[in-house]
């Protein structure tokens, strides 16, 4: 097998696990035991918890997106109107995958299309739907950030933006490095390529004006 065959058939790294809001909302709290059995057969990671009863003010906040839309004030008196579980969850593609358990937004809709959902098992109607979930990653780190402040939610880039990273902020310097050590050939070449970068990296802070020491007279 060729190096090239091995580099095909590698599995590719997982180096980011997305992460997404949920929420149990008033009408389904005391589901709550039965909705996280759910979550956790579905292979989601409970990585926080809070059971909280928002104020109004605190619900217009979290749903300012929809401000001014007729059904604003019902969904902030329903949100509001007792305590809410939120929970934020792990998982690859954690989004689509929540929202897919989730089922569409109205009640009525997912009993016809996808019965087995959990907004179908657990909701009243378009409204009262039981539960939320993030659409999308910038809401998803808003909203974790909302309950839970202390959350660190930073995304590694992946894909296009990766690449795109590594070839502005990496490959310039990493191929000065690599082309110094093809000449050197070092023992080491691994401890030889990482005294090089520290001593030729761009961002390492400079003294303009080194301080001369005189000699004491």
């Amino acid at each position: 097998m060729t190096e090239m065959e091995e580099e095909i058939q590698m599995e590719k790294p997982h180096i980011y696990v997305e992460r997404t809001l949920a929420i149990i909302k008033p009408d389904a709290t005391e589901k709550e035991e039965e909705i996280k059995d759910i979550v956790l057969r579905s292979g989601f990671t409970i990585l926080q918890r809070r059971k909280v009863h928002l104020t109004p003010e605190q619900a217009s906040e979290f749903y300012a997106e929809h401000y001014g839309k007729l059904f604003f004030p019902s969904l902030i008196a329903y949100m509001s109107s007792g305590p809410i579980v939120a929970v934020a969850l792990s998982k690859d593609k954690a989004i689509s995958h929540w929202r897919q358990l989730l089922g569409p937004t109205s009640t009525f809709k997912a009993r016809d299309t996808n019965p087995d959902s959990l907004r179908a098992i657990y909701g009243t109607d378009d409204q009262r739907n039981a539960l939320h979930g993030s659409d999308s990653y910038s809401n998803a780190e808003r909203e974790i950030r909302f309950f839970f402040p202390d959350s660190v939610v930073e995304p590694v880039p992946v894909g296009q933006a990766a690449r795109d990273y590594l070839k502005r902020q990496v490959n310039p310097t990493l191929l000065k490095g690599l082309t110094e050590l093809c000449k050197n050939k070092p023992q080491d070449p691994v401890i030889w390529l990482a005294d090089w970068l520290l001593e030729n990296n761009p961002n390492k802070p400079s003294i303009k004006d080194p301080i001369i020491q005189e000699p004491i007279a």
